[in-house]
C-alpha cells in the first residue's frame, strides 16, 4: 500500500503532467457499450483526494451515461511537449453550489452564459483510479500511477 508521502508525490506528478493542458477528452460508456468522448475544460487542480472536476449541464447525455456506467476516461495531450496522459476513474454528478463557486472561472461563460445562475448547471467529479502517461522524458515508455 502506498504511503501518504507516495500518494502526495503521485498527485504532484499528475498535476505537473496536465497543469498547462486545460482541455481533455472526457469519455463515457453508453448503455449499448459504445464509447462517447466530449471535449471538457478541467476546473481547478487535482486535489489531495485525487479528483478532477468539470462543469456540465445536469440534463446532458453524458450525465445519463455516468448514472448507468460510472467508469470514465479523461485524456490530455500536449503534442508540442510530446506528453500524453490517460486518466481512468469513476464519475458522479455533484450539485454542490459552494463547490461550483469555488471552481468557477470566467472562461466557462462561453458554455454557461448565465454563469452559476444557469438552472441546470452541475459538476462532474472524477475519482482517479489510474493514470497512464507517455512523455519525451520517459522515451515513450508508458508510465503508470495508481491511486
Amino acid at each position: 500500500m502506498a504511503t501518504s508521502t507516495d500518494r502526495t508525490q503521485e498527485i504532484q506528478k499528475l498535476h505537473e503532467l496536465i497543469k498547462n493542458i486545460d482541455y481533455g477528452m472526457f469519455t463515457t460508456v453508453d448503455d449499448d457499450g459504445s464509447l462517447h468522448s466530449y471535449p471538457m475544460s478541467k476546473s481547478g487542480d487535482i486535489n489531495s483526494e485525487a479528483t478532477l472536476w468539470f462543469f456540465t449541464y445536469a440534463g446532458s447525455h453524458k450525465v445519463t451515461e455516468i448514472e448507468h456506467h460510472e467508469q470514465v476516461n479523461v485524456s490530455f495531450s500536449s503534442p508540442e511537449q510530446q506528453r500524453y496522459v490517460s486518466i481512468s476513474g469513476t464519475s458522479q454528478l455533484v450539485k454542490d453550489r459552494n463547490k461550483m463557486r469555488e471552481l468557477w472561472k470566467p472562461e466557462l461563460q462561453t458554455w454557461f452564459p448565465k454563469g452559476l445562475d444557469e438552472p441546470d448547471i452541475a459538476l462532474l467529479k472524477v475519482n482517479i483510479n489510474q493514470v497512464n502517461y507517455w512523455d519525451s522524458t520517459s522515451s515513450f515508455k508508458p508510465q503508470t500511477i495508481s491511486f
